[in-house]
């Protein structure tokens, strides 16, 4: 449910695409298929975490930003650490600014 809020109010902000994986073996997938401009991970998925996604992304060059409700108890691996993060419930707002940050990011 909150990936698909999340992709009505993406798809809101104008962007043309959205595409939503529920797993990291999907979501590798999706990446090896047509690589992202952009990604915003949940940190928590069922039975796994999202991590290796951000690691793919990483070595592409591909910004992507964490999205969690964890908050600073999630303990991202340094490896992969982003400065950009948003928090679950996010306003509408908030996940602007952070597509905009991101958008404009060097991996």
């Amino acid at each position: 449910m909150i990936a698909l809020d999340f992709e009505d109010t993406i798809l809101g902000f104008g962007v043309r695409a959205v595409r939503t994986a529920g797993n990291v073996i999907r979501a590798l997938e999706m990446i090896a298929e047509r690589a992202p401009d952009f990604a915003l991970l949940d940190v928590g998925l069922i039975r796994e975490n999202s991590f290796a996604i951000a690691e793919r992304l990483a070595a592409l060059g591909i910004p992507f930003v964490f999205v969690t409700g964890y908050g600073a108890a999630v303990g991202l691996p340094t490896r992969i650490c982003r400065p950009a993060e948003a928090t679950e419930p996010c306003p509408t707002e908030a996940l602007a600014a952070v597509l905009r940050r991101g958008a404009t990011d060097d991996a």
